[in-house]
């Protein structure tokens, strides 16, 4: 349920904030127009100002005379605004064969009809700036300052790579990281699709490790909900002490970091709770950092093996850089946010096209979109919304690609008939229009199945 929740939320605001942009421009434009939707085919309930609030379709030679009708539609995957004499999802022609009238898109200028099409992008790309720039702003950044690897279990994804626990990276293809958020990004990001060659030093030793790209998770989180790689400093904190719990008798506190459990150091809130719930009424040692002081304590899980604490994870004791940045310098690295990942969208692109990266791996449909979006919303608001920022850049970027049914197609035919001064027969972009729609159904069935292929 929580996965239906997220994915609604996230997509009712992007398709809403998309499609704002289409309206709100038709509008200053001096067009018309007559209905604004989210989701696609049947009319579920809508209102608009002739007919008031009703549910199901309207009359079929309904004429809201200028009056948009709001709705809600039945295939909950996007929206759209229809604009009066404008050849769109809805393919409806009957302008076709009248008199083009001075509110209609096809009467107004080439210049007005680029900024109508182009602004659910721009809306778009707005949306991820503003949220880029509130996160500079509003948060700076907090980096690791270390490349050493606390842990490596014994069996998991890392080991089986090479790597050890000790080990401190310094590159990685080639590229020097000294920080941790420079070395997630490097595995993850900018190498997709690549081995990885990666120098570190172990026991005073520099060693070369050569590893396959399929030896790599996804992402630092192995399908196993463990760490790929856990950074020296992170640990699992207390976010919350339950009243008259074993763990307030013991006189743990809110904002302790969990060092050591039962004489042995863990890391994962998975081994915190796997050593609690193996030592139901014996009592453990537990060794805490607060603060700046190491604490020594001892608890009792109760009978349903827990000790009445909220974990939070991860939370990381090591050294750190604080980053904190003006208004306008934030407003700059917003911009810088964009273009970066921009580049890094396209990069991923070519990698698919060249073999490098497998297209279910690359693309994801409603499913791994749900399942994202719950995955960052739990972990906090901060997390959510950066996530949206990604996603509503992703938006932008496909939407403006010149693919019928697309922004970029009906960019790509108004740039075509301002060159031309002649506009393309109605029956011409209905055609564009009907192929462009049934291979974009086609390939939104594929993702969905390997949506379904990787649960």
């Amino acid at each position: 349920m929580s996965y239906i929740i997220y994915f609604a939320i996230t997509i009712g605001i992007l398709v809403f904030i998309h499609e704002f942009g289409h309206f709100a421009a038709a509008k200053l434009c001096g067009m018309r127009a007559d209905i604004f939707a989210i989701g696609f085919g049947k009319r579920l309930f809508g209102w608009n100002k002739l007919t008031g609030f009703t549910f199901g379709e309207l009359p079929k030679d309904f004429d809201g005379l200028g009056n948009t009708d709001y709705r809600l539609s039945l295939l909950p995957l996007g929206g759209y605004v229809k604009i009066a004499g404008m050849v769109d999802e809805s393919f409806d022609t009957k302008f076709a064969n009248e008199v083009p009238q001075p509110y209609e898109f096809r009467a107004r200028p080439v210049w007005q009809k680029v900024i109508v099409i182009t602004a659910g992008v721009i809306m778009n790309l707005l949306l991820a700036w503003v949220i880029f720039w509130g996160a500079n702003f509003f948060q700076g950044k907090m980096i690791l300052k270390t490349t050493q690897i606390a842990l490596v279990e014994s069996g998991s994804s890392a080991d089986s790579a090479g790597f050890r626990t000790g080990d401190r990276i310094s590159s990685i293809n080639n590229v020097k990281v000294d920080n941790w958020d420079d070395l997630r990004a490097q595995i993850f990001i900018h190498t997709l699709g690549e081995n990885l060659n990666v120098k570190l030093l172990r026991n005073n030793e520099t060693v070369n490790l050569n590893i396959p790209r399929n030896r790599i998770p996804e992402n630092e989180i192995s399908k196993s909900g463990k760490m790929y790689l856990i950074p020296e400093g992170v640990r699992t904190g207390i976010g919350e002490v339950v009243k008259h719990s074993p763990a307030e008798k013991a006189k743990v506190k809110t904002g302790d970091i969990i060092l050591r459990l039962n004489n042995e150091p863990v890391y994962s809130s998975e081994e915190v709770v796997g050593i609690i719930s193996s030592n139901i009424g014996k009592e453990i040692p537990l060794q805490l950092l607060r603060e700046k002081d190491t604490v020594s304590l001892s608890v009792i899980p109760g009978n349903d093996g827990k000790i009445g604490t909220v974990l939070k994870y991860p939370a990381y004791s090591g050294p750190v850089e604080y980053k904190s940045y003006g208004f306008f310098k934030s407003i700059y690295l917003g911009y810088r946010d964009i273009v970066t990942m921009t580049d890094l969208t396209f990069n991923m692109l070519g990698k698919v096209f060249k073999g490098q990266i497998a297209f279910g791996k690359a693309f994801g449909g409603p499913i791994k979109i749900a399942q994202a979006a719950t995955s960052y919303a739990e972990a906090g608001i901060g997390s959510y919304l950066f996530f949206l920022a990604l996603l509503s850049l992703s938006l932008a970027i496909i939407n403006i690609m010149p693919f019928p049914v697309l922004d970029g197609g009906h960019l790509l035919i108004i740039l075509i008939e301002g060159i031309a001064k002649r506009e393309i027969p109605v029956k011409v972009k209905v055609g564009i229009q009907n192929v462009g729609f049934v291979i974009l159904l086609l390939l939104m069935a594929f993702i969905l199945y390997n949506d379904f292929l990787n649960l």
